[in-house]
């Protein structure tokens, strides 16, 4: 559950579940991700105070290097693929998005990536469970907020819980997000929209109310890590150059849906038409050109970089992204980039399903609408292999 915080955008202390509507509307003008509000409070960044800076000094970038050897393509034969992912190979493509409506995903720019394995689908409710079975893993939206962090809240209000889609009962302003979204006590992965709610008969669907700690902890069970928002964009285009949806050039090819996204009238009035009100479970819609299933639409899902308006170009090779977070709408509170958009992502509100579009959270700040896939590079493989024969070797 995340933490309250002091800010430009709040002159007083937020109850932890409380949402500034100042930094929502300022996420608005500034063309973010619309349908995701900003964390509704202060993330966890004490142990990591460095992570979130002032704004840098414009300057010139220096010229990105040339790529003195080509990019991994092949997989090795040595490492077996592993269950549940495929092999993205390797290649140079335009990072960003030329849309001028989205500042944040610029500029445009060549990067290099040596090739990985990605999970083909978002993890789901049953890949996750087995997770939690295995180490007794709690998710921060189900621990209860220690009262030593918030002295100014009343005890009986630290409760934990998640946020939540709440459609209104008719037409509203688009201006205020916080009509559309509610802080549920008790909503978790268990109870994506509450305690009401359940994942019973949905193993095949994308796990939600997931924040960034909680993906990093599921990523290292699993031996594999979170990509970075180079290897998420260039999987997520499948092979394919600047078209304006991940799949081509129409919204719905042949008249089918590509993606689960929103139809009617944005918030209140949902037609469902591709079928799916909400999330759907994986592997709906048609795989891209790599073999990855909904990587527009569904749900938003976690990379591992850190979030900073636009692309400072000082790598093109297997970038990792920048060293620390700034976000000017919440300079104080540190986020990771979100990508792929989710079912409430349409031409009247949200556009982030498009190719090169960014979102943005706090890193302990799970949504409704919010999951994850994991990735895995030859040589995560080898560096796991030689651990784990260290660990049997007799000497140990």
């Amino acid at each position: 559950m995340p933490r309250s915080q002091d800010s430009p955008e709040a002159s007083s202390a937020h109850r932890r579940f409380a949402i500034s509507a100042t930094a929502l509307l300022g996420l608005i003008a500034a063309g973010c991700q619309a349908d995701v509000p900003p964390s509704p409070g202060e993330a966890v960044v004490e142990a990591k105070p460095a992570r979130v800076e002032a704004p840098r000094a414009a300057q010139k970038p220096e010229p990105p290097p040339t790529p003195t050897e080509p990019p991994i393509v092949q997989p090795p034969k040595e490492i077996p693929a592993p269950e549940g992912m495929v092999w993205i190979p390797g290649g140079t493509f335009l990072m960003g998005a030329d849309d001028t409506s989205m500042a944040d995903a610029g500029p445009v720019h060549e990067v290099t990536l040596d090739g990985f394995w990605m999970d083909k689908t978002e993890v789901t409710n049953a890949q996750f469970a087995a997770f939690v079975k295995a180490t007794g893993y709690v998710t921060v939206a189900e621990r209860r907020p220690d009262p030593k962090d918030f002295p100014n809240v009343p005890p009986e209000d630290l409760v934990p819980g998640g946020l939540v889609f709440t459609p209104p009962a008719g037409e509203v302003s688009l201006e205020n997000p916080l009509i559309w979204w509610s802080y549920v006590p008790g909503a978790n992965w268990r109870h994506p929209e509450g305690p009401r709610t359940s994942i019973e008969g949905k193993d095949q669907y994308p796990v939600v109310q997931i924040c960034w700690d909680d993906a990093v902890a599921y990523a290292r069970w699993a031996g594999k890590r979170l990509p970075t928002e180079a290897e998420w964009e260039y999987a997520a285009r499948g092979g394919k150059v600047r078209t304006r949806f991940l799949w081509g050039d129409e919204f719905r090819p042949g008249g089918n849906f590509a993606a689960n996204t929103w139809q009617g009238r944005f918030p209140d009035r949902g037609a469902a038409e591709d079928g799916f009100a909400t999330t759907s479970p994986v592997g709906q819609f048609q795989a891209n050109g790599f073999g990855l299933f909904d990587m527009a639409g569904n749900v938003w899902e976690w990379c591992s970089d850190w979030y900073r308006p636009g692309y400072e170009i000082r790598e093109t090779r297997n970038p990792t992204g920048p060293s620390s977070s700034f976000d000017p709408d919440e300079p104080g509170q540190a986020k990771r980039v979100q990508r792929g958009g989710s079912f409430l992502c349409s031409d009247q509100y949200c556009s982030r399903y498009l190719p090169g579009s960014r979102g943005k959270g706090a890193v302990d700040t799970g949504l409704s609408h919010l999951g994850f896939r994991c990735v895995l590079s030859p040589r995560d493989s080898r560096e796991k292999g030689t651990r784990a024969q260290a660990k049997n070797s007799p000497a140990n």
